[in-house]
């Protein structure tokens, strides 16, 4: 186990660093310097976050167009003029009629006076080793508002459902996440880096897997609290910085392999 430690720490070391910014969907929000610009074009980016990362990014630039640059500005003050720039948006399975449901949602959020952060954080304390009460407290924040549709609950996993929530905790990572080399914002205060959970990227699961920090491959809400809690063995104040490791050990083979 120290040897493990040992070496994921090294490769934290080696992958959490500026240049890994530009060829990652992540680029997308760090284009922006204000916070609600930032957590609210990273949550779409998120949501979208599946395929090749060329392909997410080239889809965010769209959505930076729609928004007109400023992703803040357009959720509050939208008309329904300007929502006629949503069609015929489409990335994968995600389409014009889930924007314009979650732009609807989101909107709801910042006029009531909640935003995104405490839209996530209001449903867990300090005393909560993990972030799953959030997750399954913004699904259901959704289900109940007005602007839900059937179709696009799909895109908001959550663990009640046995999903491992990769993209909403790749998410909250961006979001919650600090330290001195940048890739991560760190713009949010009420949930702690150590509550979050390792998002299970193909990757990250194969390669998890072969180092033995999980008995199965299966992509499920139970592979990724045994990820994470291993993970806490290494760092339990931030268990998840290891998502940097094992998701780059998995894209660039060389010079990665764990001799045990």
């Amino acid at each position: 186990m120290k040897n493990l430690k040992a070496f994921l720490d090294s490769k934290h070391e080696q992958f959490n660093q500026m240049g890994f910014i530009k060829d990652d969907p992540i680029s997308i929000p760090h284009r922006f310097k204000k916070k609600e610009d930032i957590e609210i074009i990273a949550f779409f980016i998120a949501i979208i976050a599946w395929g090749q990362r060329k392909s997410i990014i080239n889809s965010g630039e769209k959505l930076i167009e729609i928004f007109d640059h400023s992703p803040h500005d357009f959720i509050i003050n939208h008309s329904e003029t300007d929502l006629k720039k949503c069609l015929g948006f489409v990335h994968r399975t995600f389409n014009e009629e889930d924007l314009l449901s979650l732009i609807a949602f989101i909107k709801s959020l910042y006029l009531s006076g909640e935003g995104l952060e405490y839209s996530f954080s209001k449903h867990i304390n300090s005393k909560d080793k993990t972030i799953e009460k959030a997750l399954n407290g913004f699904r259901l924040s959704y289900e109940e508002s007005e602007f839900f549709i059937n179709r696009t609950k799909k895109h908001i996993a959550y663990p009640d459902g046995g999903s491992a929530c990769k993209r909403l905790n790749m998410y909250l990572r961006w979001m919650v996440r600090k330290d001195k080399y940048g890739v991560d914002f760190g713009i949010w205060n009420s949930i702690s880096p150590s509550q979050l959970i390792c998002p299970l990227d193909v990757h990250v699961i194969k390669q998890a897997h072969i180092l033995g920090l999980i008995d199965s491959e299966k992509g499920d809400w139970k592979t990724a609290l045994q990820l994470t809690q291993n993970l806490r063995k290494f760092d339990k104040s931030d268990p998840v910085k290891y998502d940097f490791a094992l998701f780059g050990i998995g894209i660039d083979k060389k010079n990665n392999e764990f001799e045990i």
